[in-house]
């Protein structure tokens, strides 16, 4: 079967683009907006609205595959590639992607997808959003030439099995982190809250207070809200390096000292702390967080660590969960590039026996998600993301959905 048109839609986001280096220097939230000036390039604002853009394969029995190109939240910050603006990269694709896909066969899913990977513009690879979402549509071609769900095309042609039962679900709370907890809890999500907790003086608190607080209220709140005593959510908090902040992000012992206080707040449930630190380059970060996992087992303190900053591609996971740098390593899915890469991620942490955390970012869209899902279903990572969104409901709706679908399918 061929593709014999191809066609791009400019869309919205499930969030925004925040510039996370403002928010960090004290950019003041007001409203859903912030009050400061952006410090990331490409920003106009601290805050704006996320783009995405959808591309449409039409096949030449009248099926259309499609994918979104979407960027994570904190564009350009991290080592990440920088802000994704529809009318930018449109003509992009326009121009470099759809005549190699126009009047072409298709053919396999990892030989189409690595000819996307290997594409350049002027000797650079092209935006992790565009590989994102021309890979999404990609993968939709494939499976409906075959007739196939995309999952049972990924696992046909990477040699695994589909998971027949659901794979747990992360929730993110964005700042509304007591109401969307409830939410949470009583949708019975399996890994919760996130918390964002991306600020030393509102968030964590100058010696870690404020944190320890929400730890014990969260922990407080699931045992009167859960209707059995089999409900046992994992806690997984975003701290956006801000423990490193406050203790020193050499301050093995002073953090590690930390993470066994929010250890005994959790109680009895389990605690996973992502990002602890941030250094501001990929070797040192691989480093801190590699020294500071080492500290933690070794002291027994029941706190799992999970590597997201300067952790975007997939040769930076391979690097974190090679060494060790981390219980569980974040596969942003957006940053990663072409989905096939999101699959090879997964893999590659299961044989390295470290955590798979299939996320993303709130800032996808319903489409990213639902194919997500189907990535997820054929490699069995550890937890998926819900999203997008920071509302809880829609993106945990979306991702259960499409998951429960791809149970009775099968």
């Amino acid at each position: 079967m061929k593709i014999l048109k191809a066609v791009c839609a400019p869309g919205k986001t499930g969030f925004f683009f925040d510039d996370q280096r403002a928010i960090k220097a004290g950019a003041v939230a007001d409203g859903a907006s912030y009050r400061g000036s952006p410090v990331t390039p490409g920003f106009t604002a601290v805050r704006q609205a996320g783009e995405s853009v959808s591309v449409m394969l039409i096949l030449e029995d009248g099926q259309v595959a499609h994918g979104d190109c979407a960027a994570v939240q904190y564009s350009g910050a991290g080592g990440r590639d920088p802000l994704f603006l529809a009318a930018d990269f449109i003509p992009v694709i326009e121009r470099e992607i759809f005549p190699a896909l126009v009047g072409r066969e298709i053919t396999t899913f990892r030989r189409m997808a690595s000819e996307l990977e290997n594409m350049s513009v002027d000797g650079k690879q092209l935006h992790t959003a565009i590989r994102y979402g021309v890979s999404q549509a990609i993968l939709d071609a494939v499976a409906k030439s075959k007739n196939m769900m995309m999952c049972q095309v990924i696992a046909r042609e990477y040699g695994t099995g589909l998971s027949a039962r659901p794979i747990p679900i992360f929730t993110q709370s964005g700042d509304s982190r007591y109401d969307n907890a409830d939410k949470m809890i009583l949708k019975g999500a399996q890994v919760l809250p996130h918390g964002l907790i991306n600020n030393v003086s509102t968030k964590l608190g100058e010696k870690g207070e404020l944190l320890l607080e929400y730890v014990a209220w969260l922990r407080n709140r699931i045992l009167a809200l859960r209707r059995d005593e089999s409900y046992a959510p994992v806690l997984h908090i975003d701290v956006y390096g801000t423990i490193g902040q406050v203790f020193g992000n050499d301050n093995y012992t002073g953090m590690a000292d930390y993470l066994a206080q929010l250890e005994e707040a959790a109680k009895p449930f389990k605690l996973r702390i992502e990002g602890p630190m941030d250094v501001e380059n990929r070797e040192g970060q691989m480093q801190a967080l590699s020294v500071l996992t080492r500290l933690v087992d070794q002291r027994s303190i029941g706190v799992e660590l999970v590597a997201d900053e300067w952790c975007n591609t997939l040769e930076d996971i391979r690097y974190f969960a090679d060494n060790k740098a981390g219980h569980m390593v974040q596969i942003k899915t957006p940053d990663l590039g072409g989905v096939g890469n999101t699959v090879e991620a997964v893999l590659y942490c299961k044989q390295k026996g470290i955590g798979a955390y299939q996320g993303g970012t709130c800032n996808e869209t319903d489409r990213s998600a639902q194919v997500c899902v189907h990535l997820a279903m054929a490699t069995q990572p550890d937890q998926i993301l819900a999203k997008p969104g920071m509302g809880v409901d829609e993106g945990y709706m979306i991702v259960n959905n499409e998951m429960q679908r791809i149970i009775a399918m099968l």
